[in-house]
């Protein structure tokens, strides 16, 4: 009987249960601690299936090669022969490893240094177009530094859809209809105080929007709560990964600007979009009156309109200077945007030309249309006021009214135009303009701090958020 695993005569011969096999018991114990199986098979092997054999004890005799000097000088030189070619092998090998790994390193070193040559590329080149002077190409001569840009105007299709929107919204204005039946009266609005508040997982919180009774609520740390006004109470969050800038909210759709010029679509909980068009943050989005079109503005002095139906990029128009803030014009036919050199510039939706221009004089904070059709307000960085212009006049004239509001960060006006709310460090406000007086006023004026405000349904409520991740709800009694 011969071993199966050294291939000479058993000193402790054991069989196995499972193949028959004889082995060395010492050797075979070794390798089922080491692997687990028999020799040769998948199966599994243990100590148990081992049975000891009973052998006569013989001397075993001497292998002939080793029974005389000659024949140990011949099995010696055989083994160093052996050994000094697996010598060789082994250096031969390692020879061949060393020049994969050399060639292996060299392709990393390449490839890494490839990338930081293109980031720095890109990084330049947004960095270029950053401070690129635009100017639009129906203007007349421009100086030496300035490009000119053709602008790109919206496919036919959605020149029909911005027409007729216009025309129906055009026509309910001229109407004068009196403000929806359950609308929030001015006494009410004046009795607005804060009915509750809750902690929210966003932190550093920086927009918000309100459709029906929730409002979704995006933070510098990537993350966006979904909250419900009435329940008081986040009910999901969403984790983007990049930091927020400014969030809308239009039927089922979440939409999402990020400081890595990134606007996401998110439709009944999941991602549906991801646009990368900016060279550089997204400042601001706004959802165009028939709610199929979106507008983002950005730093790189651009605006992107975007298709909802079919999420596709339709347009792209640059202006000469960073854009700070955007809305649409409550007919849906013209485009504001203001900018870091304190302009209001305003666009033709259809085609992106800039059709008029007006001046706050400070970098422009925020920019919302009044539904009336003719009014438009704007606050700037720094400023304690919020200034109403008129679209039908120009330059100077076109100022009708500075309101004092303190601190403003965010602006939002009421589907009626009655109501413009105000937010910023030192409170909220609301102004009420009164048409048959032909007067401003202001029945609110409270001490609840925030960055970002918006009105809740039917005017009855204000929902704010401030920079440490507080929603506050404000209500009448």
């Amino acid at each position: 009987m011969l071993c199966a695993l050294s291939g000479e005569v058993p000193e402790e011969p054991v069989v196995s249960r499972k193949t028959g096999t004889v082995f060395e018991k010492r050797l075979i114990l070794k390798y089922i601690e080491e692997n687990g199986k028999e020799p040769g098979t998948d199966e599994e092997l243990d100590p148990e299936d081992l049975l000891d054999l009973k052998t006569s004890r013989v001397v075993r005799p001497r292998p002939p090669n080793f029974t005389s000097l000659p024949s140990l000088l011949k099995a010696f030189q055989d083994e160093w022969d052996a050994l000094v070619l697996d010598a060789y092998n082994t250096r031969e090998q390692l020879a061949r490893t060393r020049e994969e790994l050399a060639t292996a390193l060299y392709q990393h070193d390449a490839a890494v240094r490839v990338i930081v040559r293109l980031t720095k590329e890109r990084d330049e080149a947004r960095d270029a177009l950053s401070k690129v002077t635009v100017a639009p190409s129906a203007g007349g001569a421009s100086n030496g530094d300035a490009m000119a840009v053709d602008n790109e105007g919206l496919p036919e299709a959605l020149v029909e859809h911005v027409t007729d929107v216009k025309e129906q919204l055009m026509q309910r204005r001229r109407e004068k209809r009196p403000a929806p039946e359950g609308w929030a009266s001015p006494d009410e609005v004046a009795s607005f105080q804060q009915a509750s508040y809750s902690d929210l997982s966003v932190s550093q919180a920086s927009s918000l929007d309100v459709e029906a009774n929730y409002a979704a609520i995006g933070g510098f740390d990537g993350k966006v709560d979904i909250y419900s006004i009435e329940e008081n109470n986040v009910e999901r969050s969403l984790d983007i990964g990049e930091p927020v800038t400014a969030t809308v909210w239009t039927g089922s759709k979440v939409i999402l600007g990020t400081s890595k010029g990134t606007v996401k679509v998110f439709d009944s909980g999941s991602e549906a979009a991801s646009f990368q068009i900016h060279a550089g943050a997204v400042t601001d989005l706004a959802i165009h009156p028939g709610a199929r079109l979106l507008a983002s503005a950005g730093v790189d002095k651009s605006f992107v309109f975007y298709d909802l139906e079919t999420l596709q990029k339709v347009s792209h128009c640059y202006t000469d200077s960073a854009l700070t803030a955007a809305a649409f014009h409550p007919d849906g036919h013209l485009f504001g945007a203001g900018t870091q050199a304190g302009d209001i510039k305003i666009f033709n939706t259809t085609d992106g030309q800039q059709v008029a221009e007006y001046e706050l004089g400070v970098p422009v904070q925020a920019v919302v249309f009044s539904e009336n059709g003719y009014w438009f307000a704007a606050t700037g960085k720094g400023q304690q006021s919020v200034t109403i212009f008129d679209i039908r006049k120009e330059g100077a004239a076109a100022r009708v009214k500075e309101l004092e509001t303190g601190d403003t960060q965010s602006l939002a006006w009421d589907k009626t135009g009655q109501f413009l709310a105000t937010v910023g460090s030192t409170g909220v406000t609301v102004q009420l303009y009164l048409k048959k007086a032909k007067a401003w006023s202001e029945p609110l004026r409270t001490s609840v701090p925030g960055t970002a405000i918006a009105w809740g349904a039917d005017a009855k409520s204000l929902v704010t958020v401030n920079k440490e991740g507080v929603v506050s709800v404000l209500r009448g009694n």
